[in-house]
This record gives C-alpha cells, structure tokens and sequence, in this order.
C-alpha cells in the first residue's frame, strides 16, 4: 500500500500536469487572438515599390527657404465664414487632423538595461505654466509599444523635436524591434546627456524636454488578442535648445534651424516652407471697425 506522502505526490502530479496542459491552452489561444488581431490590423499603408514611384519626384530641397506669404483669405470678413471645397473623404483621423507634431520620445527600461527611442504623431503640447504634453498609445496586437511599458516602470523621458532632415533615421526608429533591442542602434543617433531624468536626448534634435509622468490613463482594447490603449500625461523638468536656434534670452527658435517636419495621414510627410502671419483680435478694438460686430453688441442679451 502506498503512503500517505506517496499518494499526495501522485495527486500534485497530476494537478500540476492538468495545470500544464490549461496554461498550454489558454498559451495556444492567446496567440490565435493574437494572429486574428495583427491579420485586421491595417493602420501601415503598403507601399508597393515605392523606390520606383519615389524615383519619378523631384528631388528634396535642403536649401529651400522658408517664405512668408499673405494668410489664405485676406479679405475674410465677419459672419463669412469658409470657402467650400471639394475634396474625396479622407481617413478620418490621420488624415483629417494634420499636420500633427511628431513627439520622438526616448526612455530607459525599468531594469535600465535597455535604452528605447520611437517617434510618436499622438502627441502635443497642452500647457504651457506648468509645461505639459500628452502622448497617446494606441492599442495594438500583442504587447504593449516599449515606450508605453517603460514610462509606466520608470515614469521618466526625453522629447526630442524631428526636423526634416531626420526623417528617415526616425522613421527607421519606428520599426517593431523585439522588446531589449535598441532603436537607438537601429537609427545611429547621437545620445546627449540630461540632468533631471536618466533616459538620453537626441544630440541631433534641435529642441529636447526632458519629462516626468504625471499621469497614466489606460483604456480597454477593443477587441480580443489587442493590447491596452493608453494615455500618459507628463510634464517638463528641463529645456534643451541649440545655440544657434535660439535668441539671446531663449525666448523663441528660429523656424529656419528648426525645419520641423508633421505627420500627414498614410505615410505621408510635410515640411514647413511657407508661413503666413494672422493678428489675435480683440472685440474692444475691432467693434468700432465692423457693422457685424456693432450689430451683434447692440443685441447681444442683457446681463
């Protein structure tokens, strides 16, 4: 007859194998969820032979200078509101609200072995006392983007401006390395040292802020097989500005250095070569100028 010791061990056998073979399976339908999302996955644009079609366009202009031109409407009036145009429906988001910044964000795993940089179109500037950005991490087959992971462990990066010139190496940055492989390498960029944060800028960027997590909002995925979308809040600890970018005080950057470079919707690009000047208005100022005003202020509601 076997012990008591002898039969409890073939009991934790056999619940330790049946275990195996459900941790197996919910393993084998994880990834199928997994394969099912990346499979409707479609937010990359295939871009067919794009050397061939980029071989028939005009060659990129480093020397192009900025020019100033009259604002679109001139003659716009009070009350005219916008000229219609004709134009086929774009996809919704990517396309229709452009040119977006591009925040390049580097950052430090928790462990601190791994140094990370990817660029970023879900991205902005919200305040400015105190100076403070949002990052948006869309949800995704598999696991979360490693940027998204590290400022969870770390609560710490750098935003690095992109200027046109930079755009394939960022690009190239953006590719789904495995998590521990280096974007950094992958690019060839120049780490810069910080002083409040330990993940590096990029020495190439001519505007860099270094940044702490304020907070972190995370949103369901919305289907199975996708990971969480999330929503990180942070603020800035320090500027870095190049020299020859800047005024005496450091007060603004010259648009001519920084040739900052958008996000368009696809995998489309705009560089900044035309600028136009539009004054703030005040009603004080402008009432006595305009009879739309004037009327709207002789009926506007008693307090």
């Amino acid at each position: 007859m076997a012990s008591f010791s002898e039969a409890l061990s073939r009991q934790l056998f056999r619940s330790a194998l049946h275990g195996t073979k459900g941790l197996r399976l919910h393993s084998s339908m994880a990834a199928a969820s997994v394969q099912k999302a990346e499979s409707n996955y479609k937010i990359i644009n295939e871009s067919g032979d794009f050397e061939k079609v980029q071989a028939n366009r005009p060659d990129f202009d480093h020397f192009k200078r900025v020019e100033v031109t009259k604002s679109p409407n001139p003659t716009w009036r009070y009350g005219q509101g916008v000229k219609t145009r004709d134009k086929p429906n774009y996809r919704l988001l990517v396309a229709g609200i452009a040119p977006r910044p591009i925040g390049f964000i580097s950052t430090l795993s928790g462990d601190g072995k791994t140094q990370n940089i990817s660029p970023f179109s879900y991205f902005q500037v919200i305040d400015h006392d105190p100076p403070m950005f949002v990052v948006g991490f869309s949800s995704r087959p598999g696991r979360e983007k490693d940027t998204y992971r590290n400022l969870k462990e770390t609560g710490e990066c750098v935003i690095n401006t992109v200027s046109e010139d930079m755009i394939e190496t960022v690009s190239a940055s953006s590719i789904n390395a495995p998590y521990g492989v280096s974007e950094w390498e992958v690019s060839g960029l120049t780490q810069a040292p910080t002083t409040t944060v330990k993940p590096p800028r990029v020495q190439e960027s001519v505007f860099s802020v270094e940044c702490k997590v304020v907070d972190i909002k995370e949103f369901k995925a919305s289907s199975e097989g996708m990971s969480v979308a999330g929503l990180v809040l942070v603020k800035a600890t320090r500027f870095w500005v190049r020299e020859d970018a800047t005024n005496a005080d450091a007060s603004d950057i010259d648009l001519e250095v920084l040739r900052p470079a958008g996000q368009l919707g696809g995998m489309s690009y705009g560089r900044v070569v035309s600028t136009f000047e539009v004054p703030r208005k005040t009603w004080k100022r402008e009432l006595p100028k305009s009879e739309m005003l004037t009327k709207l202020e002789e009926h506007k509601p008693a307090p």
